[in-house]
């Protein structure tokens, strides 16, 4: 089984002082799978909201690589399959992007708090919320 697929905002509670981030922590320490969008989205958000400096951002992206058992790439094929998965399940962009590269991943688990809990996609992950 393939560990599970991580959202941006595990990422950000692991970061924060939010009280979701002892769960989101321990979602770091088991073998989990993200893409560079995750990385992108984290980046952004630490460096306007978390008050991290370029130096702070650059050594979390560092601890996050390491931990990932592995970092997808974006590139057309996941596009094409982003827009397959929101015309079908009616989601934002970015979500569907995100979902297309856990289902590239071959992922059956799709970690957030930003989706229905219990989606499954397709043939692909089941959205689960972990801090429910």
């Amino acid at each position: 089984m393939k560990p599970p697929f991580l959202d941006t905002n595990i990422l950000i509670y692991a970061f924060s002082d939010d009280p979701r981030s002892v769960k989101a922590q321990e979602c770091l320490a088991n073998p989990f799978i993200l893409s560079t969008q995750a990385l992108n989205e984290f980046s952004n958000v630490a460096l306007r909201k978390l008050g991290m400096t370029v130096a702070d951002v650059r050594g979390a992206l560092s601890d996050i690589c390491l931990l990932a058992e592995d970092v997808l790439p974006l590139d057309r094929d996941l596009q094409s399959l982003a827009l397959d998965i929101i015309e079908r399940h009616r989601l934002s962009f970015y979500d569907g992007l995100m979902l297309a590269a856990a289902c590239q991943a071959g992922c059956e688990i799709f970690l957030t708090e930003d989706m229905q809990h219990g989606l499954t996609i397709d043939h692909g992950p089941q959205v689960v919320n972990p801090f429910v």
